[in-house]
């Protein structure tokens, strides 16, 4: 075998290798995010020996031993970095990734995104995506190897199902999306903030939490804020200072009217006949409040990134939709077959936080 040959077999067994196991990198990075170690190295300014974080952490004993060996794997895969002098004890230290993690917002300008790992690496989420084989090659017709998407041939319905027989699960789920929301909300507020222009009202539909209204209200008083979403996802909702209104409904059934409506990971829930549906329910809302037509305000993905990194977290995006909730992310041309076919006449997109874009639609 000549030398490039061999070269490009070992390269390619060890890439298949790590492909192979490279669940064991979400399970890692949530299993560091329950044991808190992110916050506790920041706690220990930014730096920590393994003595520091055993300290700190609610590991037991006889565990204790195995713990380096998860930190050296949290290292190779870019969670955290680790300095280890000629001289003394490593230290252990925070990367742009790992900050995301920790409660302090002067260190990443959010609250940590540790709510949205333990959302998404859920035993409804890990289990699904083992059925996605099964569900590629089961038959046409009824049963449980029919299902519209692997969650449900996993769990028996759909993830709105789950959450409503789960309240666990519902809290884990919102709470994840919630943290995200901030994330991303702060960043079109700061950066994108004459979206909001000209509007008195707006309704977060399928809003969760609050977390986008809520973070809209207090950039802009003049905007009336409420969110629309099911009634087992706002049920528990205490609204405390008022901010925000909460509507319990379907947005497949009716929308109340408003000047503007935000979508913020809507539409990839949904088939396209779907999506039609509910920005059918859109348009109505926006054209009763407003006889000149207000507009829908889009928060999702457009795939197609020129970026590397922002593609790959785009298709990923779009394989966790078919496993999870059987819609889909959709490119330029998708998106605007969805808008003719519901009849919005225009529409504008601008690339947002990397791999998101916000897509405004008018009338």
């Amino acid at each position: 075998m000549e030398a490039s040959s061999r070269l490009e077999l070992e390269q390619a067994h060890a890439e298949l290798w790590n492909l192979t196991f490279s669940y064991l990198k979400s399970m890692a990075l949530e299993c560091a995010v329950q044991l808190n170690i992110p916050n506790v190295i920041h706690n220990f300014g930014g730096s920590a020996s393994l003595p520091n974080i055993l300290s700190a952490i609610p590991v037991p004993e006889h565990r204790r031993p195995y713990l380096p060996r998860l930190m050296r794997f949290l290292v190779v895969s870019g969670i955290l970095s680790f300095d280890s002098p000629t001289l003394g004890e490593g230290m252990y230290q925070l990367t742009p990734l790992s900050r995301l993690l920790v409660d302090d917002t002067h260190i990443n300008g959010c609250g940590s995104l540790g709510p949205f790992v333990l959302s998404q690496t859920t035993k409804y989420h890990v289990s699904s995506a083992t059925y996605l084989s099964e569900w590629f090659k089961g038959e046409d017709g009824m049963g449980p190897m029919a299902a519209e998407m692997p969650f449900k041939m996993a769990h028996g319905t759909g993830p709105w199902g789950a959450l409503g027989r789960d309240p666990q699960f519902n809290k884990v789920f919102n709470a994840g999306l919630g943290s995200n929301s901030r994330l991303v909300l702060d960043f079109v507020v700061a950066q994108y903030g004459d979206v909001f222009d000209g509007i008195s009202s707006l309704l977060d539909v399928g809003g969760g939490d609050g977390s986008t209204a809520r973070t809209i209200a207090k950039a802009f008083s003049h905007v009336k804020c409420s969110v629309l979403d099911l009634p087992i996802v706002i049920a528990d909702i205490q609204p405390g200072d008022g901010l925000v209104d909460y509507i319990a409904g379907d947005m497949f059934s009716s929308i109340p009217p408003t000047d503007a409506i935000v979508l913020k990971y809507v539409l990839h829930d949904w088939n396209d006949d779907d999506c039609v549906k509910i920005l059918d329910q859109c348009k109505k809302a926006i054209r009763s409040c407003k006889p000149a037509g207000g507009k829908v305000i889009i928060i999702d993905t457009v795939v197609g990134s020129p970026l590397k990194e922002m593609f790959e977290a785009q298709v990923t995006s779009d394989l966790l939709m078919m496993v999870i909730a059987g819609g889909k992310e959709r490119d330029k041309q998708e998106w605007h077959k969805i808008f003719m076919e519901s009849g919005f006449k225009d529409y504008k997109i601008r690339p947002v936080l990397g791999y998101l874009s916000i897509i405004e639609l008018y009338l």
